[in-house]
């Protein structure tokens, strides 16, 4: 007999029962009966309280109960629950008598159904991809024959000993292997910490920097392979500095984290066979280059050695071109001297014929004495008009003390003279007047000085400063008169 099972009584005569009583038997009853449920609903109004505990309502389209995960279960749950999501939560029924309310503590959380793993699947994909987390352009290339290969995967599993034996086969490299769990709880976070781990190694440490990263688990189940649709991992393989190869599943298997690797292999054994060449094959084709590339080297020299040839048969006999160069040569030299020679002569004759117009030294001597005698003569003409002191003064120039001075000084006097009335020919020379804008007019029988000479329609020529023009005489005209001729000029000579 359980608190509820009392006897049927009159009202007067029913049990009283404290707020705690009827409440504790209650809690006992629901917990009996309700030990062990399993309980399928969408979650709505998820929550993390700071204790660590998750608090979250479990509804279908008719009716919603309370869940809560204490932390210690939270820490172990396979995946983090979100609003939306379909699951099956695992626990039992218990009363909280605080606030007068049954609730489910979850032992356990899973997705309910493949169909809501694959919706939850698609929409986690599409919001990664919105971050670029699967751009192209993020993804690097992976190195031709690294030196270090680092594996992420399960250390007892089938997959490190297919994937050590292909690379044996293959290109032996060096391997480090992360041992993780490939599936379960806490296998996302080992898988991420693995990729970071790598990727944390120092460059020339005690434990070498591998060149790429394989991060590779056999085929299963889409809840086996989980794991690697979780987003911490996915993130990790799009931060990794390394470049990345997912060989996750089988072929046909697709996870989040073959998005973000760099390269995606279909099985384990192949992401072996995408990180290294063949040896042998790589050995063959580089004996291949080597052979082509003498080859074409020799091809090369052949192909040069006949050029050379074809055109050495094209140039003429060097011997034959010193010897014509040679021949120009020398005749170059002999007409050299030829013309030196030419040159010389029409330079030699060239100063006679210049010595011959001018006058003997002789001759200028006998001119000069002349000119002195003529400036002696006329001087004594003038002697007897000479004061006292010119007669002293010109006794003493003919005695020869002054006489070189006094012929300077009258020859400077003379000079200028002669430059002076120069001057003033010049200034009343007709060609300084037509300068200052006047003509002279010429006609038949000369010089026109007045208009009686002119006759209507005769020709003239009118003489300007820069030229002659011809020109009409007009008007009614006269008959023209002969002027008389102008008289001849007389010469006045100045001493």
């Amino acid at each position: 007999m359980t608190d509820l099972d009392l006897p049927a009584a009159t009202p007067g005569n029913l049990p009283e029962l404290s707020v705690s009583e009827i409440s504790r038997a209650i809690k006992r009853t629901l917990e009996d009966r309700f030990e062990r449920v399993r309980v399928r609903g969408e979650i709505s109004g998820f929550k993390r309280a700071a204790s660590g505990h998750l608090y979250l309502t479990l509804k279908d389209a008719e009716a919603a109960i309370d869940a809560v995960c204490w932390k210690g279960t939270a820490a172990r749950l396979g995946l983090r629950p979100e609003d939306g999501m379909e699951v099956v939560a695992t626990g039992r029924i218990t009363t909280f008598p605080g606030r007068s309310k049954y609730q489910l503590v979850i032992d356990s959380l899973e997705l309910a159904g493949e169909g809501a793993l694959l919706k939850l699947l698609e929409d986690r994909r599409r919001r990664l991809a919105e971050e670029g987390l699967f751009a192209e352009a993020r993804k690097r290339p992976l190195p031709y024959l690294p030196e270090v290969i680092g594996v992420v995967t399960s250390p007892t599993g089938a997959v490190i000993r297919d994937i050590l034996h292909r690379l044996a086969d293959r290109f032996p490299r060096h391997v480090l292997v992360w041992p993780v769990l490939v599936q379960g709880e806490g296998a996302a976070e080992q898988v991420a910490r693995a990729i970071r781990g790598f990727n944390a190694l120092p460059e020339g440490g005690a434990v070498p920097r591998p060149d790429v990263l394989i991060v590779a688990r056999g085929g299963g189940s889409l809840e086996d392979l989980w794991a690697f649709n979780e987003e911490v991992v996915v993130r990790a393989a799009a931060e990794s500095a390394i470049p990345l190869i997912s060989a996750v599943g089988h072929e046909t298997d697709t996870t989040l984290i073959d998005y973000a690797s760099d390269r995606r292999a279909p099985t384990p054994t192949a992401a072996a066979e995408i990180a290294v060449p063949v040896r042998g094959e790589l050995v063959a084709t580089l004996l291949d280059l080597e052979r082509r590339k003498l080859g074409a080297g020799q091809r090369l020299l052949a192909e040069r050695r006949t050029a050379v040839e074809s055109l050495g048969r094209g140039l003429p006999d060097p011997v034959r071109l010193l010897g014509e160069k040679s021949q120009a040569l020398d005749e170059r030299i002999e007409r050299l001297e030829l013309a030196w020679r030419g040159f010389l002569q029409a330079r030699a004759a060239r100063a006679a014929e210049l010595g011959a117009r001018l006058p003997h030294p002789r001759q200028q001597i006998a001119y000069a004495e002349r000119g002195l005698a003529e400036l002696r003569h006329r001087l004594e003409g003038v002697v007897p008009r000479l004061t006292l002191p010119a007669r002293r003064a010109l006794a003493e120039v003919q005695a020869g003390t002054r006489l070189p001075l006094c012929a300077e000084r009258q020859l400077a006097r003379a000079r200028d003279a002669l430059e002076a009335w120069g001057a003033r020919l010049e200034t009343l020379s007709y060609e300084k007047t037509l300068e200052r804008g006047f003509a002279v007019v010429h006609g038949p029988d000369g010089l026109v000085t007045r208009a009686a000479q002119l006759a209507a329609g005769e020709a003239l020529e009118l003489q300007f400063a820069d030229g002659r023009a011809p020109a009409v005489a007009g008007g009614g005209g006269t008959p023209r008169k002969k002027a008389p001729p102008p008289a001849a000029p007389t010469q006045e000579r100045l001493l």
